[in-house]
C-alpha cells in the first residue's frame, strides 16, 4: 500500500478538486445561463431536498471508513482492512437505497408545500438515485484515503465531473430545444424550465453512477496487504458499531450544514417581500420575484462562494489519517506540526482568494454569467459579504476532520447546530432589513461562529499549541494582495478593459504582491508549506 504524507495527499486531492470545480463551473454556469433565475430555483430546490439526506448517508461514511482503516493500519491489524470495506458496503448500500426511496416519494409533496415550486418535483425525483451511488462511492473513497492513497478519490472526482458536464448540459439543452415534445409526457408540469432543470439534474445522477463504475473497474486490481503484525480480527458487529458511531455524528453535522440551504430557501422566498427592491427585472412578475432572488443567490452567489471551500475541503481528507495515526501513537509533536501545517495551508489558500474575489466580484460575475445580467447584478454585493465567511469555512473543514480523528466525531454536529441557529436567526432578522445581503451576512457570521467554537474545542482536547505569527503574516500579505488588486482593477476600469482582462491583470498583480509579502514577512515559517518526509 503506497502511502502519501499529508501535504502530498492533500495536494493530490486539491488538484483533483480544482479540476472537479472547473468542470462543475463548466456545468453550472452554462446551466444558469440556460435556465435563468426562476429555472435555477427548480434546480436548487431539488438540491435542498437531496443534500440533507445525501450528507447524512455519505459525508460521515467516507471519513468513518478512512479513520477506521487508518487506525487498524497503525495498530498492525491488516486483516480487518478488507472486512471494514465489505461491512461498510453491506450496511450503507442499504441505507443509501432507503435514502433514494425517501427522496423519490417526497419529491411531490416537498416541491408543492415546502419549496413553493409544484413543477419542481421531477427534478427532485431525477436526483434521488444519486444517494445510493454516493454511498457506494463514499465507502471506496474512505477505504483508499484511510491507507493514505488519495489517487482513487482524485481520479473518481475527475470522472464524476466529466460525466456531469457532458451528460447534464446535453440533456438540459436537448430538453430545452424539444420542450413541447417532453411536455406531452408530463401533463402536470406547466413550466418548461422545470423540465429543463430536471434534465440537467439527471446529469448529476449519471455522474455519481460514473464514479461507481470507476471503482468497479479499479477493484479488479487487488491491493497487496502488508505482513500481519497483529492477528486480531474484529467481528462484523464490532466493525458495524464503530463505523456507525463515527459516521452518524459526522453525517448529522453535515445534514445540519445543508440545513442552511433549506433555511435560505424558506426564509429568502418567505421574507424577501418584506424588503423593498426598487427595480424588478423585466419579464419577472411580482409573484415570481422571490423565486428569482432565491434562484439567483443559490445558483450564482453561493456557487462562486463554494468554489474555494470545496478545494480546501480536501485538506480535511488528507489530514484525517495523519492525525488519527498521531493520536493513536500519542505523538504530540506530530499532532502540533500537522495541525499547524493544515491550518496554515488552508489560510494560505483562502485569504488571497477571498480578498481577490471580494474586490473583483462584479467583474467575475459579469464574465461568468454574462447572459444573466440581472441575476449577476443582484449577487455582486452578497458575494462581497460572503467572502469573510468563505475564509472561516475553509478553515473549519480541516478542524472538523481533526476532531473526528481524535475521537470527537459528535462535536461538529453540536457546533453545526449552534451555527444553524445563528443562520436562521440572522436570516429572519436581516433579510427584511437588507434583502438578500442579509442572507449573505448571516452566512458569514454563521461560519465565523462555527470556526471559533470548533478550533477552541480541538485545541483544548488535543492540547495543541501552535504559533500565531505565520497566520498574522498571511493576513498582512492578504491586505497587500487586496491593495495591489484594487489598484490594478481601478486602472483597468478607467481604461475600459473587459471583465476578463481586468480579472487577469488584477489577479496577477494581487497574487504577485501576496507571494512577495509572504516570502518577506514569513520566511522562517515557510516550513508549513513544503514539508517533506
Amino acid at each position: 500500500m503506497k502511502k502519501q504524507n499529508f501535504l502530498k495527499g492533500s495536494i493530490i486531492l486539491m488538484l483533483s478538486a480544482v479540476i472537479a470545480k472547473a468542470l462543475g463551473a463548466l456545468f453550472k454556469i452554462p446551466l444558469t445561463n440556460i435556465l435563468g433565475g426562476v429555472g435555477m430555483s427548480y434546480f436548487s430546490s431539488a438540491y435542498s431536498l437531496f443534500m440533507p439526506l445525501y450528507a447524512l448517508t455519505t459525508t460521515g461514511l467516507s471519513s468513518a471508513v478512512a479513520r477506521m482503516t487508518a487506525k487498524n493500519i497503525t495498530l498492525g491489524m491488516y486483516k480487518n482492512i478488507r472486512k471494514i470495506r465489505l461491512t461498510a458496503h453491506i450496511i450503507f448500500s442499504s441505507v443509501g437505497l432507503a435514502g433514494s426511496t425517501v427522496i423519490f416519494f417526497l419529491a411531490k409533496p416537498f416541491s408543492a408545500y415546502s419549496a413553493g415550486n409544484p413543477d419542481g418535483w421531477l427534478a427532485a425525483a431525477m436526483i434521488s438515485p444519486a444517494v445510493l451511488f454516493g454511498c457506494i462511492t463514499a465507502v471506496e473513497r474512505g477505504y483508499y484515503e484511510g491507507m493514505s492513497n488519495m489517487y482513487p478519490t482524485a481520479l473518481s472526482q475527475a470522472a464524476e465531473g466529466i460525466v456531469k458536464v457532458t451528460a447534464g448540459l446535453w440533456l438540459c439543452g436537448y430538453v430545452s430545444q424539444n420542450s413541447s415534445y417532453f411536455l406531452e409526457f408530463f401533463p402536470d408540469i406547466h413550466d418548461v424550465r422545470a423540465l429543463s432543470a430536471a434534465a440537467g439534474i439527471l446529469g448529476v445522477t449519471l455522474s455519481s453512477l460514473g464514479a461507481v463504475i470507476f471503482f468497479l473497474i479499479l477493484s479488479v486490481f487487488r491491493i497487496k496487504t502488508p505482513t500481519v503484525k497483529n492477528d486480531k480480527v474484529l467481528t462484523f458487529r464490532e466493525i458495524s458499531h464503530e463505523l456507525i458511531k463515527n459516521a452518524l455524528p459526522t453525517g448529522i453535522s453535515a445534514v445540519v450544514t445543508n440545513l442552511t440551504a433549506l433555511i435560505d430557501m424558506w426564509t429568502v422566498i418567505g421574507c424577501i417581500s418584506g424588503y423593498s427592491y426598487n427595480n424588478i427585472p423585466v419579464g419577472i412578475s411580482e409573484e415570481e420575484f422571490p423565486q428569482f432572488v432565491y434562484g439567483s443567490f443559490a445558483g450564482i452567489a453561493l456557487t462562486v462562494f463554494n468554489l474555494v471551500p470545496s478545494v480546501t475541503n480536501m485538506l480535511g481528507k488528507g489530514i484525517l489519517p495523519v492525525i488519527t495515526q498521531a493520536w493513536e501513537n500519542h505523538d504530540s509533536k506530530s499532532l502540533n506540526s500537522n495541525t499547524s501545517q493544515a491550518l496554515f495551508t488552508a489560510s494560505f489558500i483562502a485569504v488571497p482568494c477571498a480578498v481577490g474575489m471580494g474586490i473583483l466580484s462584479e467583474q467575475i460575475l459579469d464574465f461568468l454569467f454574462s447572459r444573466q445580467a440581472d441575476e449577476a447584478d443582484l449577487c455582486v454585493v452578497p458575494l462581497k459579504i460572503l467572502m469573510f465567511g468563505m475564509v472561516c469555512l475553509c478553515l473549519s473543514f480541516p478542524v472538523f476532520s481533526m476532531l473526528q480523528a481524535i475521537g470527537k466525531a459528535a462535536v461538529p454536529m453540536k457546533i453545526m447546530l449552534i451555527g444553524t441557529a445563528v443562520k436562521l436567526t440572522g436570516n429572519l432578522l436581516l433579510i427584511p432589513l437588507m434583502g438578500i445581503n442579509g442572507a449573505a451576512l448571516s452566512t458569514s457570521v454563521c461560519y465565523a461562529v462555527i470556526l471559533i467554537v470548533s478550533a477552541l474545542i480541538y485545541f483544548r482536547t488535543a492540547d495543541i499549541h501552535i504559533e500565531t505569527s505565520p497566520f498574522i503574516s498571511v493576513l498582512y500579505s492578504g491586505i497587500m494582495c487586496g491593495g495591489a488588486a484594487w489598484l490594478a482593477e481601478d486602472i483597468a476600469s478607467k481604461n475600459n478593459a473587459s471583465p476578463l482582462i481586468t480579472i487577469i491583470i488584477s489577479a496577477i498583480s494581487g497574487g504577485g504582491f501576496y507571494i512577495i509579502s509572504i516570502l518577506l514577512s514569513n520566511g522562517k515559517h515557510t516550513k508549513f508549506l513544503p514539508a517533506r518526509n
